[in-house]
């Protein structure tokens, strides 16, 4: 340990400890810009600045290391006018649109200049005048409101290992940007948001897709459903102030109906049908000698991912399509068709805590007779904002239940919003389809938790088999890498784009952080823990569409409505 003082009181520290993580500790509240848990520091903004006691210039204290007896001052006259004139120049060519900014109650630039009391312009630059790049179905860029801080760089390329943007030009003309400077829908990006969740300004956002839900709703000749993710329902509760973890499906079940929303279903109830699907797939690679290891096709952003950098893994990958689009192709088939309304009159909208879903959802892949799966995505925080703008007072509301049919679920399709969840509900069911008996052990710990990669074997008659799940994508990487080179311990692999799987998803409630997410994680660990069917395979919903709609799983009619293919894509890079 390491003795220091903060503000005259004596402080102990570890020895490895940075000022920012020793004032922290203690409770001291250090503002920065660009520093993210977790990575190296870059002390680029100079916002977390100190003052030392000898030292003859204010430190930045996310970058240098407590030292034996320093005398710190965090917050001192000297180090608050520095904040204030860093805060300053980075107002001075910042757009003033704050009331029309999407961040506008979130924005810790704006935040940061209420708390040091800047209230005028002092300097006075150049605007801005970046055009927005509104290329992508799923992220938005306005370059005019970044403010350099270089967060989405570091975790596109340092977390996600996808490097879809990066710093161009130099001195005053620097930006962030794309290859070549061109849209992000040409880039190498995967959609998965999780630069926009670092972003502390509204340079990077969701394309919102509020609008044409509010208008497709008010439109009498449609009949619009919606169906919401397992995760959202134990996050979207913070949008309100509600405890990190609470379960509040019941409650926003009832605020779906008032919004307008004709049915509303669960998304937990296809995560069950992908199960099915996906099991089966797995016994059938195995016992036909299919290429192996197979892979998972839930996220999105995991299937951009290998079709642009690995396509030598896209036979690898899962045939079937994620929960969201499963669900989407049976309302506007077997749905359609048992109440008799046309295809074509449908509304099909998803509530999902990812914004590659928004992209997923424009595939020309994820169609039915030509007709898209999903018309519309919307995010959790666009939820939200739908909510609060109806007016709907969310603690007050009563609870209520799913429309049936694809309101059933299991606690396997439940976890589905967490890493290893995936893995953990097909394994329940693959092991009882390759066995013909159950799996006694349901609970598999082994891909449980935050590890990067996590890994169990077992004995499925008399042989073994390994199943790996990799969190984030920056990890898929090494595995992959692995694999090329020979390695074949591994058969089944779950890859979650988001670090934590769903429930920290780039559609989620933004300032999530470790500590949200293995909470978020334990709630939907506990909800599956106490329901009473927690199998896919136990789900009589999902027996019954399989008996009088789907036939058999692989069959003739679930090819046709609940797989896809993929293919090698290009990009500028």
């Amino acid at each position: 340990m390491i003795n220091i003082e903060v503000n005259g009181k004596q402080v102990s520290a570890e020895k490895d400890d940075t000022i920012l993580t020793a004032l922290r500790s203690e409770g001291i509240k250090v503002p920065t810009f660009c520093h993210i848990e977790g990575l190296k520091p870059t002390g680029a903004c100079r916002m977390c600045v100190v003052e030392v006691e000898g030292y003859p210039g204010l430190i930045p204290s996310c970058s240098y290391p407590v030292q034996e007896g320093m005398k710190i001052f965090p917050n001192s006259q000297r180090v608050v006018n520095a904040r204030k004139t860093i805060l300053e120049l980075l107002l001075a060519n910042h757009p003033d649109d704050c009331l029309y900014c999407v961040r506008n109650s979130n924005c810790e630039l704006r935040l940061m200049a209420a708390e040091l009391n800047v209230d005028y312009r002092r300097y006075f630059g150049k605007p801005n005048e970046y055009k927005k790049d509104t290329s992508s179905p799923s992220i938005s860029r306005d370059p005019a409101k970044c403010i350099l801080c270089g967060k989405c760089v570091r975790v596109c390329e340092e977390i996600q290992g996808v490097s879809a943007i990066d710093f161009i030009n130099r001195g005053s003309k620097a930006e962030i940007g794309t290859a070549f400077n061109q849209g992000l829908n040409v880039s190498s990006c995967i959609n998965c948001g999780q630069c926009i969740m670092v972003c502390p300004t509204g340079a990077l956002t969701e394309t919102s897709s509020i609008n044409p839900v509010l208008q497709a709703i008010a439109n009498p000749d449609l009949h619009v459903v919606v169906q919401h993710a397992p995760s959202v329902s134990v996050t979207l509760g913070e949008e309100f102030n509600l405890p990190v973890g609470d379960d509040v499906e019941g409650k926003m079940t009832t605020a779906l109906r008032q919004i307008g929303f004709d049915k509303v279903f669960e998304t937990a109830f296809s995560a069950d049908l992908t199960v099915m699907e996906e099991a089966s797939e797995f016994a059938y690679r195995l016992n036909n000698n299919g290429k192996l290891p197979m892979m998972t096709s839930c996220s999105p952003g995991w299937i951009k991912y290998v079709e642009q950098s690995y396509p030598e893994f896209i036979p690898n990958l899962s045939s079937c399509k994620s929960p969201q689009q499963m669900l989407g192709a049976v309302i506007k088939s077997y749905y359609a068709e048992s109440n008799n309304i046309p295809q074509e009159k449908i509304y099909s909208v998803a509530i999902m805590p990812c914004t590659a879903k928004k992209f997923e959802a424009d595939r020309e892949e994820m169609s039915y007779n030509g007709i898209q799966d999903i018309d519309a995505v919307l995010t959790t925080r666009e939820l939200a904002t739908m909510i609060k703008m109806k007016g709907i007072e969310f603690d007050n509301l009563a609870t209520d239940k799913a429309d049936s049919p694809f309101g059933e679920q299991s606690g396997a399709g439940k976890i589905f919003g967490t890493s290893g969840g995936v893995m953990e509900a097909a394994l329940r069911t693959a092991y009882k389809l390759i066995t013909n008996t159950e799996l006694q052990q349901l609970d598999i710990n082994e891909v449980r938790g935050m590890k990067d990669l996590k890994i169990v074997k077992i004995n499925i008659n008399g042989q073994e088999f390994g199943f790996a799940v990799v969190n984030g994508l920056g990890n898929a990487k090494n595995l992959l890498e692995e694999i090329k080179n020979g390695r074949d311990d591994i058969h089944f692999i779950e890859v979650m784009t988001c670090p934590g799987g769903c429930i920290a998803g780039g559609g989620q409630p933004l300032h999530t952080n470790k500590a949200k997410v293995i909470e978020r994680m334990k709630a939907l660990y506990s909800i599956d823990k106490e329901v009473k069917i927690r199998k896919a395979h136990d789900n009589p919903s999902v027996c019954y569409l399989y008996e009088h709609y789907l036939g058999e799983s692989l069959g003739h009619k679930s090819h046709e409505l609940l797989h896809t293919k993929y293919s090698e894509r290009k990009v500028l890079k």
